[in-house]
């Protein structure tokens, strides 16, 4: 499935996850984002342009040419060349599609959810978020095994879901991100989407953010769209510890009425996994 989602726009959101930014070192980066909810995320960060073709006549500001390169994969994180610290981000990523009017978003439908991987390099100073996103082919993940959405309301399966991440390394393996249930995301549900359609529609050229409705313009408007809603906390050892070769990776987005924490790790000990309501991306890092 590598190149699955390739004519899908790439979309992540910065600062749904109480506590996380701070943890990665980007509340800095953020310092001038005001947002009308305290809580609400700080905006939207492209990590994948496909299709695109610049117009020079209405766009004001390019992105950057890596962003036209499709960096999901299902089984691999390939490390940057530069030496420089990389970090798993645990999240959910949502499989939607995408509605316009006379070039304005109208309509998010999520169509499945599942395990994601935003990985993520940790630099200071860097000119936009999506400067850390996406160094090239095989830089973010995606489970292959994703789970149907028919409901995104207050009273959805989704409900019934957790996310949890481990890091295996020297045949160890250590929690990375902390087990949390989805409700736990600041925005979820119809307040998330309706606040993504805004975001999108009203994000300028501003601090780390980029002009994402000139991005989709230049792409011809995609009608779908992989979008990772924001990386949850970090364990004291996910914090701390940033990705070498030969490292694995996992993310775990899991029913917790049927299975419990404990079972995910027997699992994972075993390599004998579930099938059912349940949604695994498993990374090896080269």
């Amino acid at each position: 499935m590598q190149d699955k989602y390739k004519g899908y726009l790439g979309l992540g959101i910065a600062g749904n996850f109480a506590l996380h930014l701070a943890q990665a070192g980007e509340l800095e980066d953020f310092k001038d984002i005001i947002t009308a909810d305290e809580a609400a995320p700080k905006g939207i960060f492209p990590f994948y342009l496909p299709s695109y073709t610049p117009n020079t006549n209405n766009t004001k500001r390019t992105p950057k040419d890596i962003l036209t390169t499709y960096p999901l994969s299902s089984d691999t994180i390939k490390l940057p060349k530069e030496d420089v610290n990389v970090q798993t981000e645990p999240e959910v990523g949502l499989i939607c599609e995408l509605k316009y009017k006379n070039g304005i978003l109208t309509d998010i439908l999520p169509t499945h959810f599942g395990a994601y991987n935003d990985c993520s390099i940790r630099v200071a100073g860097a000119d936009k978020i999506s400067d850390k996103k996406n160094w090239g082919r095989e830089s973010k993940g995606i489970a292959s095994s994703l789970i149907p959405i028919e409901s995104f309301k207050e009273d959805s399966i989704l409900n019934e879901y957790s996310i949890c991440s481990f890091l295996k390394r020297d045949n160890s393996i250590q929690a990375y991100g902390e087990n949390v249930a989805l409700t736990g995301y600041s925005y979820f549900y119809e307040k998330l989407t309706l606040w993504i359609k805004e975001q999108i529609n009203t994000q300028k050229d501003f601090g780390p953010l980029e002009p994402l409705s000139e991005y989709i313009q230049a792409c011809n408007y995609p009608s779908k769209a992989i979008i990772s809603i924001g990386a949850t906390r970090y364990t004291e050892y996910g914090e701390k510890t940033f990705l070498s070769p030969a490292d694995e990776i996992f993310v775990i987005v899991y029913k917790h009425t049927r299975y419990s924490l404990e079972d995910i790790q027997t699992a994972l000990k075993t390599q004998k996994y579930p099938q059912k309501d349940i949604s695994i991306l498993h990374q090896k890092v080269v």
